[in-house]
């Protein structure tokens, strides 16, 4: 019975948007600024597994020692430091939060969240990401002008899940005022 709710779940939640998009990824269309209308941060999809028992499972801490870290713990998700380190330059904080992980504890249903000035802007992904697969994010870089470059992987369909053949930088620049917000401006190949 579980798993036909899962199914249900991801139905309901991915339908709309791959009708909407024709079944291609974000990174193939034109930029469009999914993150004007995220006021919250968004309830995490629920996996096979709840945060507790995937986070004992791998041998992770609910982390909880940024305002950032807190909302994403308070809001469902398990922060963790994407890449192994913490994203921060002034008032900017990039915090990376699960929903789930897979057998080998790699990030499923993830994604990043920009906040600025303990306030959310965005998300760096207008869907959830999970860790080998196409349009899965990697390094990201936060520039001293304040804007943002991420690198995503793009997998062929005969690429190895160890090796994506391509990858893509997005830019993305914060816009302050009453309600910080970020914007993707450009894309650009980059193998």
């Amino acid at each position: 019975m579980r798993i036909w709710l899962l199914i249900a779940l991801v139905a309901v939640t991915y339908t709309p948007l791959i009708a909407q998009t024709g079944g291609q990824s974000w990174l193939d269309r034109p930029l469009a600024n999914w993150n004007g209308s995220i006021k919250n941060i968004p309830r995490p999809a629920i996996w096979n597994e709840s945060r507790e028992r995937f986070a004992v499972r791998c041998k992770l801490e609910v982390r909880r020692s940024s305002v950032g870290e807190r909302a994403l713990a308070d809001s469902g998700w398990l922060p963790y430091l994407h890449v192994d380190r913490q994203l921060v330059q002034g008032d900017v904080e990039i915090i990376a939060g699960m929903s789930g992980a897979d057998g080998m504890c790699r990030p499923m249903g993830f994604n990043l969240f920009v906040l600025v000035g303990g306030q959310l802007a965005g998300t760096l992904s207008p869907v959830p990401m999970s860790s080998r697969e196409d349009g899965s994010v990697g390094a990201v870089r936060l520039a001293p002008d304040g804007t943002i470059v991420a690198e995503f992987a793009r997998y062929a369909e005969k690429d190895p899940l160890c090796c994506p053949s391509g990858h893509v930088g997005v830019r993305y620049r914060i816009e302050r005022g009453a309600r910080p917000l970020v914007v993707a401006i450009s894309t650009q190949p980059i193998r």
